[in-house]
């Protein structure tokens, strides 16, 4: 999705953040970082963006209101492309925003890195960017080098990993209108600051893309043979394994996807499509989602959600079966001697 193989680091401003609601400030440094050294700007970049580069969605900048000029992140960005204003001073307005958006107990505070880059590509454009990023956890590292004869031991406490952002957006210049392109990551993985770093503080929504589309479409897939086909009809934990199995194979087949022809193919039914069809209308509703009918099928998104397509029966705590195929060569039954059920499994050859 990113590469920065050509990409440059122009600017740097850092600043700090503390937690509003905790009554902790936040510090501005009066002038930009000097990027003199060589090696620096190098790890800096392998700090800040290679994260991004195993990122598929796409975000756009948004507001609650419609109107994305008045999402502040839109706003001070915006400025500084179009050259209304110079980079550090931009960068001191989006740390207040960001420590204005500090509002859960449990935010830790840390450095805010303001970068500008050059030469950034993303989706075959080279582009410029700005990135914004925070550094929360610090760690201990040891240093060993050799002195007179020996080796002494020295250590650096609240020291950054450059392999472990913590959080950071890329917002690159183009397609403006749209809220220009915006890659997002947030490591911490917990529910209050993922709702703080993407909601409150850059205010994104997910663009509405094919890898975005094939996902949502491969988890309505998912819910509805698990859940609401379960309501309809009386199936076995097999049956739900080969359907589960036709979709995935359907999203790996095809480069097109159809409403209509993967209703046919996988569903057959007529009762089941109109309660795909249904189901997946109310799912787009109550995710403020628009899927669409038709869609170019993304291979990116088809090999990262793959895996929800779960094709392994379970049988007490005893025996697992992976299900990959041929459903007409599983049988189930029950034997009244033992007073169990059993699967009965036909196969040629075994490895």
């Amino acid at each position: 999705m990113l590469s920065f193989f050509e990409a440059s680091l122009t600017q740097l401003s850092i600043h700090r953040v503390g937690n509003k609601t905790l009554d902790e400030h936040y510090i501005l440094s009066e002038q930009p970082l000097h990027l003199g050294d060589e090696l620096l700007p190098k790890l800096l970049m392998q700090y800040f963006l290679t994260p991004f580069e195993k990122v598929n969605e796409v975000y756009r900048l948004n507001h609650s209101s419609g109107d994305r000029r008045l999402n502040e992140l839109y706003h001070f960005v915006q400025l500084f492309f179009e050259g209304e204003t110079d980079f550090h001073s931009v960068s001191q307005q989006i740390t207040k925003h960001l420590y204005e958006s500090s509002n859960h107990p449990k935010i830790k505070a840390g450095e805010v890195y303001i970068a500008q880059f050059e030469q950034v590509q993303l989706e075959g454009e080279i582009l410029r960017g700005v990135g914004i990023f925070k550094s929360e956890t610090k760690e201990t590292y040891l240093k060993v080098y050799p002195e007179q004869g020996a080796f002494k031991v020295d250590y650096e406490e609240e020291a950054i990993n450059i392999h472990k952002l913590d959080k950071g957006c890329l917002i690159v210049d183009t397609e403006k209108e749209e809220g220009y392109k915006v890659l997002a990551v947030d490591q911490t993985n917990r529910q209050n600051e993922a709702v703080y770093w993407k909601d409150d503080f850059m205010q994104v929504t997910v663009r509405n893309d094919s890898f975005h589309q094939t996902g949502n479409l491969m988890q309505v897939c998912k819910t509805f043979v698990n859940e609401k086909l379960e309501e309809a009809f009386e199936m076995e934990r097999a049956d739900k394994i080969d359907l589960l199995n036709r979709s995935a194979a359907y999203f790996k087949e095809k480069d097109v996807f159809q409403l209509d022809e993967f209703s046919e193919e996988v569903l057959g039914n007529p009762e089941a499509i109109t309660l795909f069809k249904d189901y997946k209308a109310s799912f787009e509703e109550a995710h403020d989602l628009a899927i669409g009918d038709g869609f170019e099928i993304s291979g990116q998104a088809v090999k990262k959600d793959s895996k929800i397509f779960k094709s392994i029966l379970k049988l007490d705590k005893n025996f697992h079966v992976y299900i990959h195929g041929k459903r007409e060569y599983i049988e189930k039954g029950f034997d009244d001697e033992k007073g169990k059920n059993f699967y009965k499994l036909y196969f040629e050859q075994e490895s």
